[in-house]
């Protein structure tokens, strides 16, 4: 079975990922980390010299590979990944897509605490991150909900 968590960045997906997927006794695989080592170079440098849409049109392609590729295995999604090339429409299609509704406190504390660790925060003061935060998950929301299975 193909299991896909999405959410919001911050939101736990990779954690929760690897417990699932120990207790479940199949792959984890974060696809972030799998479009790293497929490109040898960092999602940044992806960003800073394809800029967004060419990011997504990789992100993309390496779903639809590692859906080829595996046949069982818990995915842990990039927070845009549902939100863009009808992603979450193939991943419904592929496997059994769970939306992890985490606070939006709990993601602004995380990323405010680990903000040198996400690119598209890290520049910002901690009132224009919770501004963001707050924009940016409304508009990725409709895209989430769209999940099979949603857990808080």
């Amino acid at each position: 079975m193909k299991y896909f968590l999405v959410g919001y960045m911050a939101s736990g997906k990779t954690y929760k990922g690897k417990v699932m997927s120990q207790e479940l006794g199949i792959r984890f695989i974060d696809l972030d980390t799998y479009i790293i080592r497929r490109e040898h170079r960092s999602i940044s440098e992806i960003f800073a010299t394809e800029g967004e849409a060419g990011f997504r049109k990789l992100e993309t392609r390496y779903l639809h590979e590692v859906c080829e590729l595996y046949e069982d295995f818990v995915l842990s999604t990039g927070g845009g990944t549902p939100c863009f090339n009808d992603n979450m429409e193939y991943m419904n299609a592929c496997g059994h897509t769970i939306f992890l509704r985490t606070d939006i406190n709990i993601i602004l504390e995380r990323l405010i605490r680990g903000k040198h660790k996400r690119p598209i925060v890290s520049r910002l003061s901690e009132a224009e991150i919770r501004e963001f935060v707050s924009r940016h998950l409304q508009e990725r929301l409709p895209f989430y909900v769209r999940a099979k299975e949603e857990i808080s």
